[in-house]
């Protein structure tokens, strides 16, 4: 409904549930709920979810398939232990990470992750970069699918979110990129009335994070 309220169709926004800091059995309650994207900031904690929903495997929760999405600074040491689970890499912002994924997971699909706040520490190609690291991922072979980013809290400078989504929603227009990955719990809906096609949502369909 909120979706709706943002002026968009809701089967068109892809909902991806961030289950980081949240217990495991979280992930079988959307599941139960027809959630099956999940989104994951740390490695060793998307293994963990993942590995104990195959040992739990068979049951009638489990049925839909889990789409895994990391989202979060990428660590080349810990790519091989992910490929076999994640299904969209939504965090690429350097070529050198392009290039390690691309040698150890040929072909991934993956988004470019731009940082519009300027912030040190941030994640994220600056906005006038990203066309270049794009042709990059693309002649490594990646399937870049869209742009991700995140957008500056509203003490933090920079663009204000509307501004920001608009930015980054023309730049992939103007690629031919089909996705963008706009909006977290806090401002999804003003994501959304800016093209966003994809929501990363945690605390507003879970509540506060318990770890």
């Amino acid at each position: 409904s909120a979706i709706e309220r943002a002026g968009a169709n809701p089967g068109a926004v892809q909902i991806v549930a961030v289950t980081k800091g949240q217990p495991g059995q979280i992930v079988r309650a959307a599941l139960a709920n027809d959630l099956s994207d999940f989104g994951e900031n740390y490695a060793d904690e998307l293994l963990g979810k993942a590995d104990a929903l195959s040992a739990g495997a068979g049951q009638a929760s489990d049925a839909r398939p889990v789409r895994w999405h990391f989202q979060g600074r990428m660590q080349t040491n810990k790519i091989n232990r992910l490929v076999p689970h994640v299904w969209l890499w939504q965090s690429i912002d350097s070529a050198s990470h392009a290039r390690a994924l691309a040698v150890r997971s040929p072909g991934s699909r993956v988004l470019v992750q731009v940082d519009d706040t300027g912030a040190p520490g941030r994640g994220g190609v600056a906005l006038p970069d990203a066309l270049e690291l794009v042709g990059q991922a693309r002649d490594l072979g990646l399937d870049v699918r869209g742009l991700m980013c995140v957008a500056a809290r509203p003490d933090g400078g920079g663009r204000t979110h509307a501004a920001t989504f608009a930015a980054v929603a023309d730049l992939a227009e103007r690629l031919g990129l089909p996705v963008r990955s706009m909006g977290m719990s806090d401002d999804f809906e003003e994501a959304v009335r800016a093209g966003s096609t994809m929501v990363r949502i945690g605390s507003a369909l879970f509540g506060p994070r318990t770890g």
